[in-house]
């Protein structure tokens, strides 16, 4: 006859070992699980999405110098009028840290310098200063990829992406040549893309009164146009309802570009003064 098993029988040592390690587990799988479940929430001074719909009022001081078909023109700085000039910007949150950030304006007005330097009409040299009654047109998009650092009330922001700008002048020369009145037409422009560097930081004093500080920085060198871009604003937004408010703030933005071609152009503009912005969030 076979002998009855007798149960294995678990002293309080094995006991209390075989807890602990059921405990520690049960810790581990806990921390795991919290680990890969848990989330962050953003900081209070970014939104999930927003757009902002406004204008730049801008106090521009543009240079231009340029080779035409009629010679070589240039114009001395030129302080232009107070202009408005539409902007949108559009930000989405991807996560609790990483974003896109959009960016556009455009500026389109008159340009009417006095020319100076070898001024050409019509295949000759003209007799003291010319004048010009031109259009300038400046388009400038910038669309960056941004990691923001920190979830609490101050959050910093680092961007890399890349900016597309357009530039161009068309208008009429007007001058004395031989003693008479010429008037030339001409029509010069150039785009381009090129590389974008972005750092900001925002703060919440409460979700619905924050205030923010950006700066970016455009650079290309080489092929047929380069120059750089450097822009930097301070502001803060209001939002009176949950979901619309109003933002202000004051900013700055030097554009120089060189054009090295056949005909060789040179643009220099600088472009400070407040803004206003209605802006929407979700």
């Amino acid at each position: 006859m076979f002998a009855t098993p007798v149960p294995a029988r678990l002293t309080p040592p094995r006991l209390r070992h075989l807890a602990l390690r059921s405990t520690m587990m049960l810790g581990v799988l806990g921390v795991a699980t919290a680990a890969a479940t848990a989330r962050a929430e953003p900081s209070p001074a970014l939104d999930r999405v927003s757009i902002s719909v406004g204008a730049f009022s801008a106090d521009p001081r543009i240079n231009i110098g340029a080779d035409t078909q009629f010679g070589r023109i240039d114009a001395p700085e030129s302080k232009q009028s107070h202009t408005t000039i539409p902007r949108i910007k559009a930000d989405l949150l991807i996560g609790d840290r990483h974003g896109l950030a959009f960016d556009y304006y455009r500026y389109d007005k008159s340009y009417t310098p006095s020319l100076t330097g070898d001024t050409i009409i019509n295949g000759q040299p003209v007799t003291g200063t010319a004048t010009a009654n031109a259009d300038l047109k400046l388009d400038l998009a910038k669309l960056a990829y941004k990691w923001w650092l920190g979830s609490g009330n101050d959050t910093f922001g680092i961007g890399l992406g890349a900016a597309y700008y357009h530039a161009s002048l068309n208008g009429t020369a007007t001058g004395i040549v031989n003693g008479e009145t010429a008037t030339a037409r001409d029509s010069i422009g150039e785009h381009a893309f090129a590389p974008l560097l972005e750092v900001g930081w925002r703060h919440a004093f409460t979700p619905d009164l924050r205030m923010y500080a950006e700066a970016s920085g455009i650079k290309k060198n080489g092929g047929r146009i380069n120059g750089h871009i450097y822009g930097g604003n301070i502001g803060v937004e209001w939002f009176p309802f949950k979901n619309i408010g109003f933002v202000a703030d004051y900013g700055i933005s030097k554009i120089k570009l060189h054009r090295d071609s056949e005909r060789d152009a040179d643009l220099n503009v600088r472009l400070t003064g407040p803004s206003a912005y209605v802006k929407v969030r979700f």
